[in-house]
């Protein structure tokens, strides 16, 4: 065996403060949001299976939003 030590699985995880917090693997989708907010559509549909990262994804877009620019 290695001594390299692995990260947690976030299963079930949707809460992208408390996932960066902990020691999770974690996809980073930041380029999505240019995409995203400057999208001229009335709607935006995010398709996708279950335990797929929606709620998670949207997590990380209101966590970007509150950010302070101070």
């Amino acid at each position: 065996m290695s001594d390299k030590q692995f990260l947690e699985l976030p299963y079930g995880k949707d809460d992208f403060p408390l996932l960066r917090e902990g020691n999770c693997y974690f996809v980073d989708k930041t380029p999505y949001l240019k995409t995203v907010f400057t999208d001229q559509s009335a709607v935006l549909l995010f398709t996708r299976p279950r335990r797929f990262g929606k709620t998670l994804l949207i997590s990380m877009f209101d966590s970007f939003l509150k950010i302070n620019p101070e």
